[in-house]
């Protein structure tokens, strides 16, 4: 069965929790990427922070991008996945969580993110739409 390791994108670059998110949508879309890890001074993830969090959390509350830090975006545990997890328990976990993207930790150190994208490839098509359906539930 295919591991995390073997589809997640390695290497993630973090948004610290002390940039202003103005910084951290500069680099997601210098990355083009449409979420990032938030990690904390000592490595630690604290959260993740999508392009949809600075929308509503922030543009939309009428808050300026360059006075609010990531880190207060951060919420609670982030929902992650092990590095020698399989892809049905990527699977269940992204369905359960009703997340997209799985940041990889490897032991205490974060690894690599697994998108859903990722996931389909490693998965048959009666799995991939069974995906697909528990993520676009509202």
């Amino acid at each position: 069965m295919t591991k995390a390791r073997e589809i997640m994108t390695p290497e993630p670059e973090c948004v610290r929790t002390s940039d202003t998110v103005l910084d951290a949508a500069k680099r997601m879309a210098e990355l083009q990427v449409g979420a990032m890890p938030i990690c904390g001074e000592d490595n630690r993830l604290k959260g993740m922070l999508t392009d949809r969090d600075i929308v509503v959390k922030v543009l939309a509350e009428g808050k300026d991008p360059r006075a609010v830090n990531a880190g207060e975006l951060a919420q609670g545990e982030a929902v992650t996945i092990g590095a020698d997890d399989d892809a049905e328990e990527i699977l269940r976990t992204m369905s359960q969580h009703q997340v997209r993207r799985l940041p990889v930790i490897d032991g205490h150190d974060l690894v690599g993110i697994v998108a859903q994208a990722d996931v389909a490839r490693s998965l048959d098509e009666p799995k991939i739409g069974d995906l697909l359906q528990a993520l676009s539930a509202d």
